[in-house]
């Protein structure tokens, strides 16, 4: 089974706006730092699912949604594979609200290696200010990496291709 779904990270200058997963028990994410986002609702566009899910999880508008690439995280809760589009976006107003899943924070984004990351973010996090589009795959067990891929892509070519 496939799930489809968005992540995004806002910029603010110099700062990322990154989420703190402390909240829900039993959290896959729990004590990670993520970008925001989530599940397709249906017949969502990955646009539209990247929109209301920064509204939903942060309460902020956002400017120049820019789709950077797609991750592919096969089997990653042990049963299904995450297809998740990856977006940037400039902050563009609003107050930031109390999220459920945990808290928000802006981040230097020098500081963003420190963070309790994912080990692939820590991967993948440099790519969102190159200037090629990136299709990667993460493979995780038991919430370790175990290895990835990734494609670079310019104008709807193949660049080259990483592996390891």
């Amino acid at each position: 089974m496939q799930q489809l779904a968005t992540l995004c990270y806002i910029r603010r200058g110099d700062q990322t706006l990154m989420l703190h997963r402390i909240k829900r028990p039993n959290d896959i994410h729990a004590g990670k730092w993520n970008g925001l986002g989530g599940k397709f609702e249906p017949g969502e566009t990955p646009e539209a699912c990247a929109r209301r899910e920064i509204q939903e999880e942060s309460g902020l508008a956002v400017a120049n949604l820019q789709l950077r690439g797609v991750l592919t995280f096969p089997a990653f809760d042990e049963e299904v594979d995450w297809i998740a589009f990856v977006f940037t976006a400039d902050y563009a107003g609003g107050e930031i609200i109390d999220p459920p899943e945990g808290v928000l924070a802006w981040i230097d984004n020098q500081k963003l290696p420190d963070l309790a990351l994912w080990p692939g973010d820590r991967i993948f996090l440099p790519w969102l200010d190159g200037e090629r589009f990136f299709s990667g795959r993460f493979d995780y067990v038991d919430g370790e990496l175990t290895g990835h891929d990734v494609a670079f892509y310019s104008f709807g070519c193949v660049e080259d291709e990483l592996s390891r």
